[in-house]
Formats: C-alpha cells, structure tokens, sequence
C-alpha cells in the first residue's frame, strides 16, 4: 500500500512538472514566436488603439472636457498623390486665455471665462497689444461666432501676429482628449499659446486605419502643414511618450525647409529607439532575459519598420530642443531619457539649435503622465519659447 501511494506521488509530481514545462513553453516560447510573425500583434501591442478612455467621450465637443472656445475639426491624410479618399483625422485647436478673454462674448463663453477669473488662474501677457489693436476689425467682421463662420474666425485668430502654436503629439492609447492631456493643453492655453492636438489613424474618432510609424508621421505632418499654410507665427512641437518619436521623426522631415520649420522641440518623457524601450518596459519584464529576445521580439519590430528612432532623427534637425522627464517614470525610464539627451548634446552640431535637460525627483511622483502639474514647468516653456520662436538655426 505504501509502495502504491509513492507511485500516486511520483505521477502527480511529473504531472505537475509537465503541466510547468508546457505553461512555460507556450509562455516563453509560442508567444514570442507568434509575436515574431505577427505585423498585427507588434502594431497591437506598440499602438494599443484598444485602450480607450475616458468611456463616452464625444471628441466633437471638446467643453465636455473644460475646453470651452476649441475649435473641432478633421483634416484629410493622403498617403501618395494615388489615395483618392485618404485617412480623416480628428482635430482641436484650443484658442490661447488672451484670445478667449478678448472675445468671450462672441464665442459665448462668458461664464466659463468669468469662472476661471473667478479661480484667479493667472495667464502670460502674450500678443495683447496686437489683439487690442485688431479687436474692433474682428468684432465687426465677427459680431457672433457660429458654425457658419467659425472656421474663418479660427484662423483669423491664428494669423494674428504675434502668436505662438504649439503642436501637441501624444503618445499610444487613448485619445486626444484623455485626462492628463487636456491638462497639457489647459497649461498651454493660459501662457497665450494657440494648441493644436490631433488623434493619429486608428485612435479617437479618427478613421479605424491600422497605424503605422510612416502612417502616424504623415498624419503629423498634414497637420502641420495646415498650421503652416494659415499662419506664419512660429510653431513649437511637444511629443509625450511615442509622440515623442513621432515629433523627433517629424521635424527630420522638416529639416530642409528652415524658416518654415518648427522653431523648437519639447519632449516629455522620451525614449532612444523602440528596441531600447522595448527591452525596459514593465511588461517586458519576464521576457527581456531570455536568450531569443532579440530574435523574437525586437529584431521583427524593426525589420517591419516598426522603429521610431529618435537617437538618429535628433542628430538630423537643427532646431533647439527642451527634453523633460520624470525620475519616478517607469513606463519610458529615466535613463532613456538622458541617453538621448547625452546623445543629442555629442552628437549634434555646435552650431545648431542648444538642448535643455529638465529632470524632476521621484519624491514628486509625476511618473508618465503628470509632468505637467510640476509648478515650475510653465516658466521653463515661457523661457524656453521665447529664446528661440524668432531663431532660425
């Protein structure tokens, strides 16, 4: 009896330790191979167009999320001179405080104005003298702002002189009006600066088109384009997280055109190259010390030109660049953060444009997303703003 009990013993034991060995293979083994062939679950995966919050958002209506006087609209994305229909991307401009203030009875939102007067939100002086000048035209030309003619005021706005644009690109899940993104914009707003914010192909209410790098940068581009063609004020690109990829990618591309490129670069909580943040990630953790990591899940995102290379893209534009990163980040490390700053700093050439590195103490527990909430960050915008958005490098 007891010899029959120790090989009931012996058969659970190897039982179990099959049932180990076969969750570890599909774990470590079939997962990364299927990983390795598959296109769309390395898109899935970097992208994470599933992720979506918050729940019921209406993007077509940016108040829902305290953005009153912003403007929604959608630009057309042609990705070669073939595409007939093209890829519709959502788009806001959120208008600066100044301009708000200005004309707060013809965009009929005195109260929400009143309110933040109320909560004495104190806003930069930006272009004042200019909107005072020109108010009298614009009210006359625009004595009420409706969806008729609210296009035309928007860009009437926008070709004040004396104005600054920031164009806003975020990184992956989501959409454009998620949480700590409006508070980016809400900061933006109160220095005086007009904000553009966009959802890439795939995200939002933006066409259900699979993104990929090349697709993401165009869609960057087209609205950049469209900022260009309306105004001549300069143009500023902030890149959160892999927006900050597409941002180093972006302004690569707008390298030839000088006086028409952006005038500086912000980027928040950026990473080297996707095989560097790949290898650190959180989720990367059970899979990053395996002897075919490489093979199986870097090597195939690059080869797929899955890539966003940012260590080489900052090494092709001249203009001036402010990264700023969190200590306590653990979606994009620190570390990433400064090699490319170091890597930016000997690299790039002495007679281009300088780069800040603004780093911010784990005991203040911004992580990712909250950069924006640290009281000293609007100072270093407005400095950083204002030395370089009349400088051509």
């Amino acid at each position: 009896m007891l010899f029959t009990r120790r090989r009931q013993l012996k058969r659970v034991g190897l039982r179990s330790l099959q049932a180990c060995l076969l969750i570890f293979f599909v774990i470590f083994v079939v997962l990364p191979l299927i990983f390795r062939y598959s296109v769309t679950l390395q898109r899935g995966i970097l992208f994470l167009t599933f992720i979506k919050y918050p729940k019921g958002l209406d993007l077509t209506k940016p108040e829902s999320v305290g953005l009153y006087a912003t403007r929604n609209f959608y630009i057309t994305v042609k990705d070669h001179d073939q595409d007939e229909d093209g890829v519709r991307v959502g788009v806001w401009h959120v208008l600066p405080s100044n301009a708000v203030r200005r004309f707060k009875r013809e965009l009929r939102v005195e109260e929400e104005v009143d309110h933040d007067l109320d909560q004495h939100l104190e806003t930069a002086l930006g272009n004042e003298q200019e909107l005072k000048e020109l108010a009298p035209a614009i009210r006359s030309e625009f004595p009420a702002v409706v969806p008729e003619n609210e296009q035309l005021f928007y860009e009437r706005l926008l070709r004040m002189p004396g104005g600054t644009v920031v164009l806003y690109l975020h990184g992956n899940t989501a959409s454009r009006g998620s949480g700590h993104r409006s508070e980016v914009y809400k900061l933006l707003r109160k220095l005086n600066y007009h904000v553009f914010s966009f959802d890439y192909r795939g995200y939002g209410d933006s066409d259900p088109v699979p993104p990929t790098e090349e697709g993401i940068v165009r869609d960057a581009m087209m609205v950049f384009e469209y900022i260009a063609n309306t105004t001549s004020n300069p143009v500023v690109v902030w890149g959160h997280s892999l927006g900050t990829g597409v941002a180093t990618h972006l302004c690569a591309k707008l390298a030839s055109l000088r006086e028409r490129a952006p005038r500086g670069v912000i980027l928040e909580s950026p990473f080297t190259n996707i095989r560097d943040e790949i290898r650190l990630h959180p989720f990367a953790k059970l899979f990053r010390h395996l002897p075919w990591f490489d093979f199986t899940i870097s090597r195939p995102m690059y080869t797929n030109r899955l890539r966003f290379e940012s260590d080489i893209h900052i090494q092709e534009f001249h203009q001036p660049i402010m990264i700023i990163h969190a200590e306590d980040d653990v979606v994009v490390p620190f570390l990433l953060g400064y090699r490319l700053y170091r890597i930016a700093l000997d690299r790039r050439s002495r007679s281009w444009g300088p780069v800040e590195f603004h780093r911010f103490g784990a005991s203040l527990k911004y992580g990712h997303k909250y950069l924006c909430r640290a009281p000293e960050l609007p100072g270093l915008i407005q400095k950083f703003v204002e030395n370089y958005r009349n400088a051509v490098y």
